[in-house]
């Protein structure tokens, strides 16, 4: 299936689309599977989503049926500004009413081996048959500007078959000790959304969306659910750079 590209103004517009697809989503998949199985994405990006489903869609939520995982996670303890749990723990999980048990982070504080060991266990346990993970109902990643997303960066391996990695190789110079959901994983999920917003991605939009597939250098590239529903949410800024036939054809919010 071909992905489907949404333009909005600004990053309001997006996120408020963004949670819109969670309100659907959880719905169907709460009356559907009597549960709704979320991965979120961790940066900046999603800041403005957490902020939302936190207030002005709090109560449109069924939160005692959701389950919270996450794409990625650096090795650090949950306190620590770089977490993406704790990002989403302080502006989303601790203001609405979703049972701890329900909260499934990936503990970075145990290092990228052990921890992501761990996980695997975890997605274990949710698993769908006859996966050994679970069919996720709703993915949100992030675009880098290099065209990484969630920790699969350029140069990292491209035939991952276990569901969580460990990532240990330098990036940009510096240790990438993180944990990472894998394409397997993401590409099972019922619907997969990217949020991208920034000028500076612009060019690397246009390269991933390409017919020039090289996963190696763009792991964006490496979603590519067959049997699901891709979807991505940009700025205007972000889809400043695509070619403006292919920019007639995309639906603006």
């Amino acid at each position: 299936m071909k992905p489907e590209i949404r333009i909005f103004k600004d990053v309001e517009n997006l996120s408020h689309a963004a949670a819109n697809l969670f309100v659907a989503k959880s719905a169907q998949s709460i009356s559907e599977r009597k549960s709704f199985m979320v991965a979120l994405n961790g940066g900046t990006t999603p800041l403005r989503l957490f902020q939302l489903l936190a207030t002005n869609f709090r109560e449109q939520v069924d939160w005692s049926r959701v389950h919270i995982f996450w794409g990625d996670e650096r090795c650090v303890p949950p306190d620590d500004p770089g977490s993406n749990y704790g990002q989403a723990r302080d502006m989303l999980l601790s203001r609405v009413p979703i049972p701890d048990s329900n909260i499934h982070r990936i503990r970075g504080e145990l290092g990228p081996v052990e921890a992501s060991k761990e996980s695997n266990l975890v997605l274990e346990q949710f698993a769908t048959p006859p996966l050994q993970w679970p069919r996720f109902d709703l993915i949100y990643l992030g675009l880098g500007e290099d065209g990484h997303t969630a920790s699969l960066f350029p140069g990292s391996p491209v035939d991952m078959t276990e569901p969580v990695v460990p990532v240990t190789a330098r990036y940009q110079d510096r240790p990438a000790d993180r944990v990472t959901l894998t394409p397997v994983v993401f590409n099972s999920a019922r619907i997969v959304v990217f949020m991208a917003t920034g000028k500076k991605k612009a060019h690397t939009l246009v390269e991933v969306l390409s017919d020039r597939y090289n996963p190696a250098l763009y792991p964006a590239q490496r979603i590519h659910p067959k049997d699901s529903q891709l979807i991505w949410l940009v700025d205007e800024e972000t889809a400043s750079k695509l070619p403006k036939d292919s920019r007639k054809k995309i639906p603006e919010e």
